[in-house]
Formats: structure tokens, C-alpha cells, sequence
């Protein structure tokens, strides 16, 4: 499967940005679909994740009430809503796919797509 990320952009502390991931082939309901974010010289960071059949989420705590994770199996997408924006969530932003279940190591991920940058000014 191939992902396209986009929706990144700069916002004010505070303000809202929404990502969308869009897929092209077939994700089955046993898939997960995950957002990780990475900045220069760390590692990639699990940042949400939801089952592709039931829906279900599982987030970091760091972003726990803040962003939201979601799909649509119609139309072969996953979102990030992100609300409450700091400058420590700037970075790039990825989607991935995950065929080994609900899991926050980005080595679990099979397909990723290319980031869209995020940047939070304070």
C-alpha cells in the first residue's frame, strides 16, 4: 500500500492543525494505521495509532486530550486532529501501516509515507 501524507503547516501555540493520510490499496481489518513524528537526530516517535476493523485508539500519553486519531474505511484514510498545539510537538509527521497488530514501535510499521511538517511557534 502507498501513503500520502499531508495537512502539516505552521500554527501559533494553541492552535489546530489537521493531518490526513491518504491510501491507495487494500488495508484489511486486521491492520493497524499509526501517526509517528520525528525531529533531526531522534528517533521515530509513536504518537497514535487505530485498528483498522474496529476502530479502536491507543495514544501517548503525552498527547492523551489533545489529538485524535481517526478513520474512514470508505475512504481509505486516517486522520490526525491536533488540538491544543505546543512547540514541543513540532516535527515531521508520519503515517504508517502496520500488518502485526497494535503496536508503538515504529519497527512494527511496514509502509510508511513521506512527512509533513509540523511546526508549532510559541
Amino acid at each position: 500500500v502507498q501513503l500520502q501524507a499531508s495537512g502539516g503547516g505552521l500554527v501559533q501555540a494553541g492552535g489546530s492543525l489537521r493531518l490526513s493520510c491518504a491510501a491507495s490499496g487494500r488495508i484489511f481489518s486486521s491492520h493497524v494505521m499509526g501517526w509517528f513524528r520525528q525531529t533531526p537526530g531522534k528517533e521515530r516517535e509513536f504518537v497514535a495509532a487505530v485498528r483498522w476493523g474496529t476502530g479502536g485508539t491507543y495514544y501517548e500519553d503525552s498527547i492523551k486530550g489533545r489529538f485524535t486519531i481517526s478513520r474512514t474505511t470508505a475512504g481509505n484514510a486516517v486522520y490526525l486532529q491536533m488540538n491544543s498545539l505546543k512547540p514541543e510537538d513540532t516535527a515531521d509527521y508520519y503515517c504508517a501501516r502496520s500488518r502485526s497488530g497494535l503496536n508503538d514501535s515504529y519497527t512494527a510499521y511496514d509502509d510508511w509515507g513521506q512527512g509533513t511538517l509540523v511546526t508549532v511557534s510559541s
